[in-house]
């Protein structure tokens, strides 16, 4: 990996750590998710025009297509890390446990269904992670209580929309040669396209509410949230997704540490040793 895209990663990983920090302590809700992924269609829309004029852009239906299906991803994604914290989770464990997901099941499905046999450190890996998240998430005891059950449940359900989008989106800016900013814009355009209805039809005014009482926070999370993913793809497309999705997760650290110092969130010694523990075990897999 060079050192422009390692810059790239850890500039994205404190960003999206930042982000998540942002939806828990808001509170978040579907309100606060539609208005921040709207707004990020407009506050982005003029540098979105712009490179399309400079490169003399075109669509293809393919690159719809797409879109779409990232779109529908991310939708996913979105509603699941933001019922994850609603449901009592705490970000120095919701976000390390969704980050992790993906990489673990990759290399399940590899063993599973596609028949690789990964080296020692994979496999070492794999069981660091485990571990690790059983540490993290405390007394495995006390997850018979409905909001720790519900926020374990929905941080594991994040965890897989990352490895499809992941694998998506790299096809996306690696074969077919998207703009990274133009094609992160366009999933967003569909994901709107769904959340707005939705949103709409589950919480009436809840949009509309959401910005007018947190317009400082709809509006950071519209800026952060895509520049985060914007970089992660520039990296992708001249870095190998293996090189870049470990790398990414050094935001799990960054999730550690806002959550332990600035919510107050408890045992940060424990949350903060796991939290390390799991990023070594995703350099494990891959690098074994």
């Amino acid at each position: 990996m060079t050192a422009l895209a390692l810059g790239l990663v850890l500039v994205s990983a404190f960003l999206h750590a930042s982000w998540n920090y942002l939806l828990k302590k808001s509170g978040g809700g579907a309100g606060l998710v539609t208005a921040s992924n709207a707004a990020s269609l407009a506050i982005w829309a003029p540098l979105v025009i712009g490179l399309i004029a400079w490169r003399g852009y075109e669509f293809h239906p393919v690159h719809l297509a797409l879109m779409a299906g990232s779109g529908l991803i991310h939708t996913a994604y979105f509603l699941f890390l933001d019922r994850a914290y609603r449901s009592g989770g705490d970000l120095s464990i919701v976000y390390p446990l969704a980050r992790a997901t993906g990489p673990l099941l990759s290399i399940v499905v590899a063993v599973l269904l596609l028949g690789e046999r990964p080296g020692p450190l994979a496999l070492g890996g794999a069981l660091l992670i485990g571990a690790s998240a059983l540490l993290l998430a405390g007394n495995p005891f006390a997850w018979h209580r409905s909001d720790a059950r519900h926020a374990l449940g929905f941080a594991v359900l994040t965890g897989c929309t990352i490895a499809m989008y992941t694998i998506w989106d790299k096809a996306s800016v690696g074969h077919y040669k998207l703009p990274p900013l133009v094609y992160d814009w366009g999933c967003n355009f569909f994901r709107v396209g769904v959340l707005l209805p939705w949103t709409m039809r589950r919480a009436p005014g809840a949009t509309a509410a959401a910005w007018r009482e947190r317009r400082g926070t709809v509006i950071a999370i519209a800026i952060m949230s895509p520049l985060a993913y914007i970089l992660v793809l520039t990296a992708m497309v001249f870095t190998p997704v293996s090189y870049v999705a470990p790398a990414r997760e050094v935001s799990i650290l960054f999730a550690a540490l806002l959550g332990t110092h600035f919510l107050k969130e408890r045992d940060p010694a424990r949350r903060l040793i796991a939290a390390g523990a799991i990023v070594l075990g995703i350099v494990g897999l891959a690098r074994g």
